[in-house]
């Protein structure tokens, strides 16, 4: 029977090339110059340090930018909320979003078992594996999940006829 995956990963190479590229522009920009705004990542969290609302704006619209530039969907990043740091710097956590949670994987399972559509679909960890018996089932399956709408990005992978 034909199968294939519905994951969400987001390549943290690509991420580390994005930071290093907003680093090296805010070095260089004149807005910038005597400001102490920093980014650096840890694991799966970018940690963003910035000196008022303007600049952390504006690191969000150079993070946007270079994660697109990288071809890496801005939506895999979860913004936190700013929050105080030392002196009158904001600080603000950004979670890189790995894998498909418990809750949007019920989700998407419920939307496919109420279309009707002639495909099972069964979570395992943090991805979704769907099964049918034709092609077209599979395909009509995986533009249902496209005209959800979730925010979080997904790819469709591991095929298999």
């Amino acid at each position: 029977m034909p199968s294939f995956d519905i994951v969400s990963e987001t390549d943290l190479t690509e991420v580390d090339n994005a930071v290093a590229g907003m680093q090296r522009e805010i070095g260089q920009r004149y807005d910038f110059k005597g400001s102490k705004c920093s980014i650096e990542r840890k694991d799966s969290v970018l940690t963003i340090m910035a000196d008022d609302d303007l600049k952390l704006r504006q690191m969000h619209e150079l993070l946007s930018t270079y994660l697109t530039r990288r071809k890496v969907d801005p939506g895999a990043c979860d913004l936190g909320t700013p929050e105080k740091a030392g002196g009158n710097m904001i600080r603000q956590t950004v979670t890189i979003k790995q894998g498909i949670a418990q809750d949007l994987g019920k989700k998407i399972v419920k939307e496919l078992k109420s279309s009707k559509l002639k495909v099972q679909v069964a979570i395992q960890g943090d991805t979704l594996r769907v099964t049918g018996k034709k092609r077209d089932d599979l395909q009509d399956a995986i533009a249902l999940v496209k005209d959800m709408g979730i925010d979080q990005p997904l790819q469709y992978e591991n095929f298999r006829d």
